[in-house]
């Protein structure tokens, strides 16, 4: 979504055209995107009004259930036969990644536009037929990496982009949960499963991956890393038994880009007291930027070259209406949360779709979900081998 500080001049709701949604999802993510559709037809300027259509989901009460509570007209217990249904023209798949290439494929073959949540796919090789589906078929397409949808983080991309920065030095992102730590005796579930996700922390964080490309403006060219699965059984969900647990605990991964900065990554589950916290830090020529999830409105900013900044970083609360999305919102100093990440990103997705208007470079593209997925590739054999890997796209 583009913005401007004069505001939006959104189209008469009454005209607007209707786009038909099916979620392939119930759970964390299928209500999160539900709850965005909602939310964005009353919010934001009018491209679309979108209508939920279906919801598909293998536990026929639970999705019943979802169903009636997000506000779908129905819901299916076997996605194929909810891509069957011609009242849909946008697949939103918010399901397990062992769940996302197929579906993806078929509807883009049907001719529907897709929301595909991140991690793209469980390995490169599979995002990359995802990527290939999506072109053949001409349709938009996008991954659902929100932190691009902040606001304070389009305010730091759009001062990197500007110069205003000069020469970048240093990237450096932390990705820092705790909820498989002991204590919690969380069980064994499919995010410790690398048939259904692919990796561990690595997939599940690997936003930090996509901001270090959609910050820097460039790619990853190649990297040293290790993993780690500090805890290597489960309990199995209703049984006394142990389950294996394959995927990584925690990564860290030095890089190098293709812009001869150099950056570190660094994401794990199982650090105490880190509930989400995804900082970001930019060391540049002329300053630096930092930004905190659990702060996600506010921008701290340095300027090497200005008196003022003698004390340090100044801190920007990024809710003003020259701020980017804010039009759309409330008065200066009436903060966001996480969830209108979602709101931005589907209003962005609606704009590609009705209006023509580019997903690049704001939006995830298929391609940027492909390329991710090389990196996260690159850090497992990394940290498999020992070796520093050159990342091929």
């Amino acid at each position: 979504m583009t913005y401007s500080p004069s505001g939006f001049t959104p189209a008469d709701p009454i005209t607007a055209p209707q786009i038909g949604v099916g979620m392939l999802g119930y759970a964390f993510m299928g209500r999160a995107h539900s709850h965005a559709f909602r939310v964005l037809q009353y919010m934001m300027p009018t491209v679309a009004i979108p209508k939920l259509i279906a919801i598909a989901g293998r536990d026929g009460q639970a999705v019943s259930e979802a169903a009636s509570r997000f506000g779908y007209a129905g819901y299916y217990t076997d996605w194929r036969q909810m891509l069957e249904d011609d009242r849909i023209q946008l697949f939103d798949n918010g399901a397990p990644n062992d769940v996302h290439a197929e579906p993806v494929i078929l509807a883009a073959q049907k001719g529907m536009h897709i929301l595909c949540e991140k991690p793209l796919a469980r390995t490169a090789e599979e995002a990359k037929t995802m990527l290939d589906a999506v072109k053949r078929a001409g349709v938009k397409a996008m991954v659902a990496f929100n932190y691009r949808f902040v606001p304070a983080v389009r305010l730091a991309h759009d001062l990197i982009a500007s110069g205003k920065l000069g020469r970048i030095y240093h990237f450096r992102a932390t990705y820092l949960q705790d909820w498989l730590s002991p204590q919690y005796g969380t069980e064994r579930n499919w995010r410790m499963d690398s048939k259904i996700a692919g990796a561990g922390a690595l997939g599940d964080l690997s936003h930090i991956i996509d901001l270090s490309h959609y910050l820097m403006g460039t790619r990853i060219k190649s990297l040293s890393a290790k993993t780690s699965t500090f805890i290597e059984e489960r309990k199995l969900p209703g049984s006394d038994q142990m389950g294996n647990v394959d995927v990584d605990d925690a990564f860290a991964a030095v890089v190098d880009f293709e812009n001869g900065a150099m950056g570190t990554l660094e994401g794990t589950r199982v650090a105490n007291g880190r509930r989400n916290a995804n900082v970001i830090e930019i060391n540049a020529e002329n300053g630096s930027l930092h930004w905190n999830l659990e702060r996600l409105n506010e921008l701290d900013v340095y300027w090497a070259n200005d008196e003022k900044e003698t004390l340090g970083f100044r801190n920007v609360l990024v809710t003003d209406k020259v701020h980017p999305f804010m039009q759309a919102w409330w008065p200066p100093g009436h903060i966001l949360g996480w969830e209108h990440t979602f709101v931005h990103e589907i209003h962005h997705l609606l704009d590609a779709i009705f209006n023509g208007m580019p997903i690049a470079p704001h939006g995830a593209t298929f391609q940027d979900g492909y390329h991710a997925a090389v990196v996260s590739d690159a850090i497992l054999k990394s940290g498999r081998t020992g070796r520093h890997i050159d990342c091929q796209y």
